[in-house]
């Protein structure tokens, strides 16, 4: 693999986060390269548009992390283990869009174009490159304010400001990578994943039409989950009585399954009672979508419709009845 194509991958694998609404009782979805993978809580499928223009899909069935080990549904623990597998098939189903976005249609080789090690690899630098950006970064500078300014050591403000920083940070980042073409593409395809899913919650027929009538904002994005894990460990570092700038970054990297499971119910307890406070720690998420997601074309319309429609007849096999939360 070319380093111009590790490069592009690091970025989508960085956006994942961004793209996935992992809800396993809810039919999501996820943008891919030139695509859109939805599930339902008992399947899924990929379906991305090849350079020729033919559309592929990649489908399974998909086991409800609950049912396989109820421990995960209970509160806190469905956040952590909803989400583990929601990021194992986000990348299950990236690998598959960028082996797909980039066939040309030539005689194959027999050989994988992105082979396991180098996704193996990409996985961690992504990880470590994300964990140095909002983990190491943002708690440098605090630490360097602090010296600074000795009144930043405070609890509650030393934290805030952490925040402030991270949330600075992740933002200067979005806007900066959505002005990549390739980026702008797989925001295209969020909304239409977006449009799709609203159409089908209206219980109208799926189709191009009627999902041009849908916005490309949705509550359970997962701009909107990042956000608020953001805000949420504000108030969980807050409450970790840890001294010394080595004990708090590997508090904040050994808390990261605990906010991430806080922030899940909060996400789940705001999508079923709209108006109220928790909607209102949404809110941002949906104004920031206004990035992340762009108005898609008729043709990535279609391949979202195409993801679903899939994914549902393999649900109609191996679920049961749907439940919107």
């Amino acid at each position: 693999m070319s380093f111009h194509k590790f490069v592009r991958l690091a970025a989508h694998l960085q956006m994942l986060p961004v793209l996935e609404s992992g809800e396993e009782t809810l039919v999501g979805g996820q943008a891919v390269m030139e695509g859109v993978m939805m599930r339902a809580p008992h399947s899924y499928c990929v379906a991305v548009r090849k350079p020729s223009g033919e559309i592929v899909t990649q489908e399974h069935a998909l086991p409800r992390l609950s049912e396989q080990y109820p421990v995960f549904g209970w509160p806190l623990l469905r956040g952590i283990g909803t989400l583990a597998q929601a990021m194992k098939l986000g990348v299950r189903a990236l690998r598959f869009s960028a082996n797909a976005a980039i066939d040309t249609g030539k005689e194959s080789t027999g050989k994988e174009e992105v082979p396991g090690w180098m996704m193996a690899l990409n996985i961690a630098f992504s990880l470590g490159f994300f964990i140095f950006l909002y983990k190491f970064i943002p708690l440098w500078i605090t630490t360097e304010i602090g010296g600074w300014f000795p009144a930043f050591n405070a609890p509650v403000l030393f934290n805030l400001s952490d925040g402030i920083i991270r949330v600075v940070i992740f933002l200067a980042f979005l806007l900066l990578i959505s002005r990549w073409r390739d980026i702008r593409r797989v925001f295209e395809y969020h909304g239409a994943e977006h449009r799709v899913v609203f159409n089908f919650e209206s219980g109208r027929p799926v189709n191009i039409e009627n999902a041009r009538a849908f916005r490309t904002f949705h509550p359970r994005c997962g701009t909107s989950f990042l956000l608020v894990v953001m805000v949420i460990s504000i108030a969980v570092y807050a409450l970790v009585p840890v001294e010394g700038f080595l004990a708090k970054f590997l508090a904040r990297i050994l808390l990261l399954p605990v906010i991430a499971g806080l922030s899940y119910e909060m996400i789940r307890f705001a999508a079923k009672r709209q108006g109220g406070l928790l909607s209102a720690l949404t809110a941002p998420g949906l104004w920031l979508q206004r990035v992340t997601t762009k108005v898609p074309d008729d043709r990535q319309t279609e391949v979202a419709i195409h993801a679903l429609d899939r994914a549902m007849e393999i649900e109609k096999a191996h679920g049961g009845e749907l439940v919107v939360a």
